[in-house]
């Protein structure tokens, strides 16, 4: 893919500040065979802890493996948020059927169309926390406001994308929501007519994560910021990335989305070196 036609390279938000356009980023876009290959795993180990978990809650009867169960869906949402906002835009080190192809198999296991989320995803790069981004509304909410809108907030992503998306974002769209009526169905008979309601729990999981992203997935990493300069907060420290998969250095992804998340530690050292300030508002 040429340069010129990078994502992020002048589709998006951009800031102004000559020290920021003169950080250079585009060696960070390639990703290697190996990164690549990590990216698209990522959450496979975690999505097989989850079902083994709350399969032994059932089987054995005890709740406590809910403990572990949860921690082990919190980490798979977490890296499943990596890997389909790598492939938004087409970043993630395959080809770009490859990265549809991940946001549908993450859609019917998150619950959800990837897709859809993407549309409201690339719109709200081009109008970061304008009166126009959708994404962004919870991040001007007070934190409880962000957690109380819960499950209205994937259904408000969903219903502008159905609105505003071209004919073949739509078609994956549609796609994802049927398959999601699938695994819905297979999961209440597995539930109701085979007995197997750990099913039952791990989809209930999801949806409640899928309830919790206008919080963590949006206004943990906007809230406080502007349109123009703090457009994003960030992250430092190894041991806080090392826990949150590299996921909270935002304003490097939004002032260079074409860049991969693994890179974005290495972009975050640069910008601090041309933009100290950047860094002052932190996620946590």
């Amino acid at each position: 893919m040429p340069l010129s036609a990078l994502p992020g390279d002048t589709d998006y938000h951009i800031t102004k500040d000559p020290r920021v356009k003169a950080v250079e980023w585009r060696d960070l876009v390639q990703v290697s065979k190996w990164q690549a290959f990590k990216e698209v795993t990522l959450s496979l180990p975690w999505i097989a802890a989850s079902l083994a978990f709350f399969w032994l809650i059932q089987y054995t009867g005890s709740w406590w493996w809910m403990i572990p169960a949860q921690l082990a869906s919190f980490y798979l949402f977490l890296t499943g948020l990596r890997q389909t906002h790598n492939a938004y835009h087409y970043a993630v080190g395959v080809s770009r059927r490859g990265c549809d192809l991940l946001m549908y198999f993450l859609s019917i296991v998150m619950t959800g169309s990837m897709h859809a989320v993407q549309i409201n995803h690339l719109h709200h790069h081009r109008t970061n926390l304008g009166p126009d981004d959708v994404e962004g509304f919870t991040a001007k909410l007070k934190w409880w406001q962000a957690m109380a809108v819960g499950p209205y907030f994937p259904l408000k992503l969903h219903w502008f994308a159905l609105k505003t998306g071209k004919p073949n974002q739509l078609k994956w769209v549609y796609a994802e929501l049927a398959g999601n009526l699938v695994w819905y169905a297979f999961v209440a008979y597995a539930t109701f007519a085979l007995n197997q309601w750990w099913l039952g729990l791990f989809l209930l999981t999801m949806w409640a994560g899928q309830s919790g992203t206008g919080f963590f997935a949006v206004w943990t990493v906007h809230h406080g910021c502007d349109e123009a300069h703090h457009v994003a907060r960030t992250q430092r420290g190894w041991l806080k990335n090392a826990i949150s998969y590299q996921m909270f250095h935002h304003i490097e992804h939004h002032l260079f989305p074409a860049v991969p998340t693994c890179h974005w530690a290495k972009l975050g050292k640069r910008l601090d070196e041309a933009a100290p300030e950047l860094k002052d508002m932190l996620v946590y």
